[in-house]
């Protein structure tokens, strides 16, 4: 048996067809969760998904393995290698059908943000607040995928902090040189999930280096990103398609911004009102984004035309 990454995608999503009720409940859970399934004895597995332990055995001998230990071998490699894209996306082909897209879509993330909220560390969420709220500078990265989710929470920081960086990442040499001056009075916020950036990580790796305070978003208490992290926020992400679900990390990063903003309500309030003045002075948003027209221009468009009649 080749048990590489390929090998056990390709075999669930072949036979998926062919699997009883409880088998295919077995397949999703793998698929979704194949980080905590590694972990799991037969037993334990069929308990957590709600099936027979036989259930399990039977599932991976249909897939083609000689007991569970192989298959669980298999995982095991999936679990090192990870999806790639193309994987990701055969799997999901063999489980959505295109009529339940968006209700098979909406209700994974639902599921996702449910269990951040059961597992997330309501500790190591205080201790992030309590971090950026001393630090003096506070540097953000997030690369790929998550790199509007680092710009969407160094937009919010903007508004309540004076020194945030957000680190533009097109190499590897860029992102050090933004980094230069990080010292142990500063806080670097990564952000990553699967398939991890290197990037992202040689970053965490520098300014741990330096003796930075160290954050991260990431998925699992494995991720490589919490080697160099002393404050560690996990957000379920991982899912078997093309697109990888962000919804949970955002959520987040909502909590994050709402708790600084209460830490801060003072300075927070100052700057917004600074920032109405001129968006009222500029015309930013009257203008440019809705552009009303005044009812008494409206009226006396009206009255032209009548007169044109």
């Amino acid at each position: 048996m080749n048990g590489n990454t390929n090998d056990l995608t390709s075999r669930i999503n072949e036979c998926y067809g062919s699997l009883s009720k409880g088998q295919k409940i077995l397949a999703t859970y793998i698929t979704d969760n194949y980080d905590k399934a590694v972990f799991l004895t037969a037993a334990k597995m069929g308990q957590v998904v709600g099936v027979s332990e036989s259930t399990v055995v039977r599932f991976a001998t249909h897939l083609g393995y000689k007991g569970y230990p192989e298959f669980q071998k298999a995982l095991e490699e999936m679990v090192r290698n990870k999806l790639n894209s193309i994987q990701r996306m055969e799997v999901t082909y063999g489980r959505i059908s295109q009529s339940h897209i968006l209700e098979t879509v909406l209700q994974s993330d639902q599921e996702k943000i449910k269990d951040t909220l059961e597992h997330i560390d309501e500790h190591a969420f205080e201790l992030a607040v309590d971090t950026i709220i001393k630090a003096k500078h506070i540097y953000i990265v997030g690369i790929r995928s998550c790199a509007p989710l680092a710009a969407f929470m160094a937009f919010y920081f903007n508004l309540m902090f004076e020194n945030v960086t957000l680190l533009q990442t097109n190499n590897s040499s860029e992102l050090f040189e933004q980094m230069v001056r990080i010292s142990k009075d500063d806080v670097i916020i990564g952000i990553s999930f699967p398939r991890y950036s290197m990037r992202t990580l040689k970053a965490m790796e520098f300014a741990n280096n330096r003796n930075a305070k160290v954050i991260t978003l990431t998925d699992s208490v494995h991720s490589p990103m919490n080697l160099y992290s002393s404050c560690n926020l996990i957000a379920r992400s991982d899912m078997a398609s093309i697109v990888d679900s962000l919804v949970a990390p955002l959520s987040v990063i909502n909590a994050l911004i709402v708790a600084l903003c209460m830490k801060k309500q003072g300075e927070v309030a100052k700057t917004l009102e600074t920032l109405e003045d001129i968006w009222n002075e500029y015309q930013v948003y009257e203008n440019d984004e809705i552009n009303y027209i005044d009812d008494k221009i409206k009226m006396r468009y009206a009255k032209l035309g009548d007169a044109d009649e």
